[in-house]
């Protein structure tokens, strides 16, 4: 009965790990010059998106804009519902929000490559998203490998959120300033957790790579050239913990102010699989708008792939993808879904979520402001509960004239 026991044990275990064997370094992406290049020696040119808002928030993604910040948006919900409703959404939210069906559905559209926006909290014992400890984001991780796997995508792990912040400003969720790189500890945790997904997924060619940071140092403070001149040698110290487990996976390194200044950058040669990624919302959808981003893929040699870009008119997103082709930048646009459109997929808002809307962007400085804004407990409980309805890929709505202006495919 124990050897019985101890097979279906290791089985169960080797069923549920997401790397099946140990890969060799010709199993994964590499970079030749200024092209990636897949393990059939063909090159890979990156077209996608983001699954923006699954693991990481953001209050615009729900329609709010004040409450605008994971820690924001998890504190107006346990005013407006409760801190047990609020644990028990965010789980439903990690279980609905993105599945097997959305990756189904972006791998039908011809894109080839998704990139994944996460908290590093989902990997310590921190609270976030309804979980104090023993944080699934390896589970969940997994669960997007596997499904990636199996529809032929390619994916790009991407810190949005790191210890201390790296942005200071919402889309790090931090505390309004990029205290990672004045907090020896932060430095410390970012690097360790980057070592621990590394070691996981080492074997893993499924994995394109591990994009270190996410739009580091917002152009709000004055100390920005110091805090620019601090993001290079934090990127060496992370990818020497990578290396310590990895030598296969490439590393994305991000520019400063919203990953469009690569000035701080000045040596491209400490590890041979490291490129750059950019990020552009808005101006002219023309080489001429880009021109430093491509000069300094140029100086460097390497590949330079963009990132974020979108939440503009089909036209625009066309308009800018061919001189993206021309100039050999690949792309994942943001993002794939979220409540309305100007995405791949967009769902509708569910009845009374004026309502919540109203409680995100009321004051709610004091106890008397929460209790004064507060709508009716139930019926907001109820609104709440639609939304992870609606937010389900079988009720959202593909924007085909979006996806076509990517170079993508839809009936």
């Amino acid at each position: 009965m124990k050897r019985i026991l101890l097979t279906l044990l290791l089985a169960a275990l080797a069923g549920s790990c997401t790397c099946r064997k140990h890969a060799a370094p010709e199993d994964f992406v590499r970079i030749a010059g200024c092209d990636l290049i897949r393990p059939d020696g063909e090159k890979l040119f990156i077209r996608g998106t983001n699954l923006g808002n699954w693991l990481n928030p953001e209050g615009y993604m729900f329609g709010f804009g004040r409450t605008n910040s994971a820690r924001h948006i998890d504190e107006m919900l346990r005013q407006l519902a409760g801190p047990d409703f609020a644990d028990a959404f965010w789980q439903q939210f990690k279980d609905s929000y993105i599945t097997r069906a959305d990756i189904e559905f972006i791998a039908s559209t011809g894109a080839n490559t998704i990139r994944l926006p996460f908290h590093y909290k989902l990997f310590t014992d921190e609270d976030y998203m309804g979980l104090t400890s023993a944080q699934d984001g390896f589970a969940r991780v997994d669960s997007v490998v596997r499904w990636c796997r199996d529809c032929g995508l390619y994916l790009i792990l991407d810190m949005h959120d790191v210890p201390g912040g790296q942005t200071g400003d919402n889309i790090d969720d931090s505390y309004g300033y990029p205290w990672v790189f004045e907090s020896e500890r932060s430095r410390r945790l970012f690097c360790d957790i980057w070592r621990k997904i590394a070691a996981y997924y080492r074997d893993e060619p499924v994995i394109l790579g591990y994009e270190l940071m996410n739009e580091p140092i917002a152009p709000y403070f004055d100390n920005m050239a110091e805090l620019n001149a601090a993001l290079e040698p934090l990127y060496k110290e992370a990818v020497a913990a990578i290396r310590e487990v990895d030598a296969n996976h490439l590393v994305l390194l991000g520019g400063a102010q919203w990953n469009g200044n690569f000035e701080p950058f000045a040596d491209w040669t400490f590890d041979d699989k490291i490129f750059y990624t950019c990020h552009r919302y808005g101006g002219a959808p023309t080489p001429e708008a880009i021109a430093s981003i491509i000069a300094f893929r140029d100086r460097t040699g390497l590949p330079m792939y963009m990132g974020e870009i979108g939440h503009n008119t089909d036209e625009w997103q066309a308009a800018f993808c061919r001189t993206m082709q021309e100039n050999n930048i690949g792309y994942t646009f943001w993002p794939y879904k979220k409540l309305g459109a100007s995405s791949f997929v967009g769902f509708p808002a569910p009845e009374g979520w004026d309502a919540v809307v109203a409680f995100a962007e009321a004051p709610r400085g004091s106890y008397a402001e929460i209790r004064a804004a507060r709508p009716d407990r139930q019926k907001a409980r109820e609104a709440l509960t639609g939304f992870l309805e609606n937010c389900r890929f079988e009720h959202c709505v593909p924007q085909k004239g979006y996806i076509r202006s990517l170079g993508l495919e839809i009936e």
